[in-house]
């Protein structure tokens, strides 16, 4: 009788503690990024001076967590052609989107991937080690469409 009583009280404890983990990790960290946000600003390295310039952008969802830097996600709309940005801006080599939260849906990272490896849209470099190791990357579809996200960069390499 007293191993049910335990057996059940680990089960439900087991339970419990899934369910907070998961939580945690799907929604619990995610911050949404207003609008006028530090965050918000976005900016693509210039090919001339090497530095991050800020570019026209609208409509503007971001989210962002403390907890790690490759937790930052963003969906705009830019009015620059894609002429202008590739003469422009530094083209990134090794875009690899990262999956988003299912509750962020502006953020399909396989879509993104996709349109990249077939060269419907292009990857620019936002801005190079925005936190030690990682890089902003931005892409952006013909129509105006873009998607932001961090990724591991090769400086932390030995």
């Amino acid at each position: 009788m007293n191993g049910k009583i335990v057996g059940s009280f680990v089960m439900v404890t087991a339970l419990a503690a899934g369910a907070v983990l998961y939580y945690l990790q799907v929604y619990g960290y995610y911050q949404p990024i207003p609008a006028t946000a530090p965050g918000a600003e976005l900016r693509l390295t210039s090919v001339a001076s090497g530095q991050p310039e800020p570019i026209l952008a609208d409509s503007f969802e971001g989210i962002d967590a403390e907890t790690s830097p490759l937790r930052y996600r963003g969906c705009f709309h830019t009015p620059m052609s894609l002429a202008l940005l590739t003469e422009t801006y530094r083209v990134y080599a090794t875009p690899t989107p990262l999956i988003a939260p299912g509750w962020f849906e502006c953020f399909d990272a396989s879509q993104i991937g996709a349109a990249l490896e077939t060269g419907e849209a292009v990857a620019f470099l936002s801005e190079e080690n925005i936190r030690p190791g990682v890089d902003r990357v931005v892409a952006i579809y013909p129509d105006g469409r873009a998607y932001a996200w961090n990724q591991i960069n090769d400086s932390l390499e030995e």
